[in-house]
């Protein structure tokens, strides 16, 4: 289970811990998928067993995080990075008490943050509305918020080209509210900040931003948890890195050292995507052709 539990002050150099995942298992128990799905048999003898046997039938579990422990401490910035499906998202929620354990505890010194308030923000209003929503959910008064408004606007750049903060949400691109959730969530120092795949969102400038404000968080004694497919993100941003596969942690270290092993493991490291080829004028019709040779036609002298 995922616990509260205070930690002592830091003395005499000693690092202060704000997370410790001991031993923990997720398991995930899916409905509907026993064997002899589709078949009519199969189905009147589930109906005719008892009520036991027939859900134990119709129930299989996936362990989505196997035996997983480490410690995070005050002032770590630490990336998450795994192939998809090793249970990364999965430990995010657990740690930020959304999922419970199957076996092993979580304990934190101060109140996870996973990204703040997706829960809170509602389509229908807009994104001025969902500011002030946002801001209140995450702990902040109504002054506060009125405070950083303008601050958290200017981070997320959804108003640079046109006033869509007075649109309502379900107006947005997937990328314009997710720069909306970080703006929010990075208005606030936070004891331990949770973030999922938000720096994959918007242009270079915005992810700059956000790398800088990740720094900053940790300056103030916070710790910032970032899953990310993008390395160089990881790189920029974070001093340790922990490298899950299949749900089990297989490395953790210097940031550096555990990307080069997961490279390697997976390929190589990210390459620049090409640039696009300039596109090629249409050829013209035969009738454009023979106009252009009448007009480009030079007259001879007398």
């Amino acid at each position: 289970m995922a616990e509260h539990t205070e930690y002592p002050c830091e003395s005499d150099g000693e690092r202060v811990p704000t997370v410790v995942v001991d031993k923990v298992d997720i398991v995930y128990r899916v409905n509907g998928t026993g064997a002899g799905r589709g078949s009519a048999t199969a189905a009147l003898n589930r109906m005719l067993r008892r009520e036991k046997a027939e859900r134990a039938a119709g129930v299989r579990t996936v362990h989505a995080v196997r035996n997983v422990s480490f410690a995070a401490y005050r002032g770590e910035a630490i990336g998450l990075i795994g192939s998809n499906g090793s249970g990364k998202s999965t430990l995010l929620k657990a740690v930020a008490g959304l999922l419970p354990v199957e076996n092993g505890r979580i304990h934190t010194d101060g109140q996870p943050s996973l990204l703040g308030v997706n829960a809170a923000l509602m389509n229908d209003l807009t994104g001025e509305r969902n500011v002030y929503l946002g801001g209140l959910a995450m702990g902040m008064s109504r002054e506060q918020v009125k405070e950083r408004y303008q601050e958290i606007v200017d981070f997320s750049g959804i108003n640079e080209k046109g006033d869509f903060i007075t649109l309502p949400m379900r107006t947005y691109s997937s990328g314009m509210a997710a720069r909306l959730r970080f703006s929010i969530a990075a208005a606030k120092d936070h004891d331990v900040l949770l973030v999922d795949e938000a720096l994959a969102t918007g242009d270079a400038s915005f992810r700059k931003r956000s790398e800088a404000r990740i720094r900053e968080l940790r300056e103030h004694a916070g710790t910032v948890f970032l899953v990310s497919h993008n390395n160089k993100s990881i790189r920029d941003t974070c001093d340790r890195v922990l490298w899950l596969e299949r749900g089990e942690l297989r490395m953790d270290g210097p940031t550096e050292e555990v990307l080069e092993a997961y490279e390697a493991f997976s390929g190589g490291p990210e390459k620049p995507r090409p640039k696009p080829r300039p596109k090629k004028a249409p050829p013209k019709a035969p009738e454009q052709v023979r106009d252009t040779i009448e007009d480009t036609k030079v007259p001879l002298s007398s």
